[in-house]
């Protein structure tokens, strides 16, 4: 059986397993390309380009982390006060 201390340490583990991921999918989300001048004799510039998918990932693992966050520490704080 599992009680309600429980499933609130299980739901803090995985809000921070979410954040993890966040930000590692955050991070390969950028990458830098060359960008060809314009006029004739101008110097390549770089620009930072990003990956939508890993984005869109990166703001769901986050909303997830602050749902689980949330509902994990309401869920052990009701625990310890039940005790």
């Amino acid at each position: 059986m599992v009680t309600a201390r429980h499933r609130a340490v299980l739901e803090l583990i995985l809000a921070a397993a979410a954040v993890a991921g966040c930000a590692v999918s955050w991070s390969r989300a950028r990458s830098t390309v060359a960008v060809a001048p314009i006029a004739d004799g101008q110097p390549v510039t770089m620009s930072v380009t990003f990956d939508p998918p890993l984005l869109v990932l990166a703001l769901l693992l986050a909303a997830a982390a602050g749902v689980l966050g949330v509902v994990g520490t309401a869920r052990l704080r009701r625990s310890q006060r039940r005790r």
